[in-house]
Formats: C-alpha cells, structure tokens, sequence
C-alpha cells in the first residue's frame, strides 16, 4: 500500500513541475501520463507478487490438510493391527499438521486482507489514471486550438502589415503620377503658349505667331469656301 502511494504522489507531484519545464504542455501532459501508466504497471507487479503468495499459502493449506487426513487414515490403521504406539505417532503428525494449518491460515488472512486493499487501491488508481487521460486530451485539443488561434492571429497581423505597406506604395505611386501628369499638362501648355522653345523648330517668336496666323487665315479661307460650295454658289 506504501508502493502505492509514493506511486501516486510520484506522478501526481510533477505534473505541474512538467508543465513548467517542459517548452510544450502537450509534451508535459503526456509525459506525466506515462510515468502514472508506469506506476500504475508497479503497482500491478505488486499486487500480482501478494496473490501469489495467498495462492501458494492456500496450496500449502490444502496439502496439509491433505497430509492430516493421511495421518488419521494411518493412526487407524495402526489401531486395527493393535499398534497403538504407531497410532499415537501418525496423530501425533497429524496434529502437527494441524498446528501448520492454523498458522497458515491466520497468514492467508492478513494476505487476503492486504490482497483486496490493493485491488481497491488499484481500481481507485484506474479510475484516475483514466480521468487525467481524458482531461490530458481535452486540455491538448484546447491547448492547440488556442496555439493555432494565436498563429492566425499572427498571420493576420502579418497580413495587416503588409497590406498596410502596400497601401502606402501604392498611395506614393499615385502621387507621383498625379505629379507627372501635372507636369506634362504643364508642359504642354508652355509649349502651346509659346513659352517652352522647340529644339528642332528655329524660327524665332514673331516668326511663329506670323506663321499661327497665317494657318488660321488659310482655315478660316477653307471654311468660308467648304461653306459656298455646299450653299451651291
């Protein structure tokens, strides 16, 4: 009984110890687990070493029981040949017998007795042992289920993140743009206006407004002339 319970308190005292040396609490439930599954096999061991005894007691107990009975038959048959001296004899070990036989049985009484402590101390163990592998169980299922949720929680920040920097780019990407196109339009109204010089155009500013001028003269010619012959003149 004395096994069993430092057995017990073995695998009972560490879990927590487990817990908190053990990186992972999967790893340390399960290891609890298997030395509780290693005290629950000592405590088998021992149980089936005390009904060994009991059972080798109550062989020795039938088989003095047996050697009584041999004595009696024997003392009888003494007595029939008139041999009352070998009759004294065989009840003589006949009572000797006897006197094993009772204290045979007053052992097999305290053995039976510690027989059925340990059978209930192992059933009550059982029970346990099954109970902390369900709760082991549940408490890794949650275990994971809380890692995994954290891990998405991480990706998701990741993702955050980075869809935050990419917002970002493409905001810059934009204002760039918005710039270019500012510049361009204002390029092109300098260049419209007279203002930004052409390279490859080396005419100088009155030449060009002549030039303007005489392009628009020549529209304004064509639309006039478009306009008679479609009038029929």
């Amino acid at each position: 009984m004395n096994i069993f319970r430092r057995a017990a308190n073995i695998a009972e005292s560490k879990i927590n110890k487990l817990l908190d040396s053990v990186e992972d609490p999967n790893a340390a439930l399960d290891l609890s687990y298997e030395k509780m599954l290693t005290s629950m096999q000592e405590v088998k061991r021992h149980l089936a070493d005390v009904v060994t005894e009991q059972k080798a007691l109550e062989n020795q107990i039938n088989a003095a029981n047996k050697e009584a009975l041999s004595h009696e038959e024997d003392a009888r048959t003494a007595l029939k040949m008139n041999r009352e001296d070998l009759a004294q004899a065989a009840l003589n070990r006949k009572q000797n017998a006897l006197a094993r036989v009772a204290s045979q049985q007053e052992a097999l009484a305290r053995i039976s007795e510690q027989v059925e402590r340990l059978k209930a101390a192992e059933r009550k163990y059982q029970d346990r042992l099954e109970a902390f592998k369900v709760q082991k169980e549940v408490t890794k299922a949650s275990y994971s289920a809380a890692q995994a949720e954290v891990r998405i929680g991480e990706s998701l920040s990741g993702i955050s993140k980075q869809v935050g920097d990419v917002g970002g780019t493409i905001q810059r990407a934009q204002d760039k743009t918005d710039q270019m196109l500012a510049r361009a339009s204002a390029m092109e109204s300098l260049a419209n206006e007279g203002i930004l010089d052409d390279p490859l155009d080396t005419r100088d500013k009155t030449a060009r407004e002549l030039d303007e001028l005489k392009r628009d003269s020549a529209v304004s010619d064509d639309l006039e002339r478009l306009k008679r012959e479609m009038a029929g003149e």
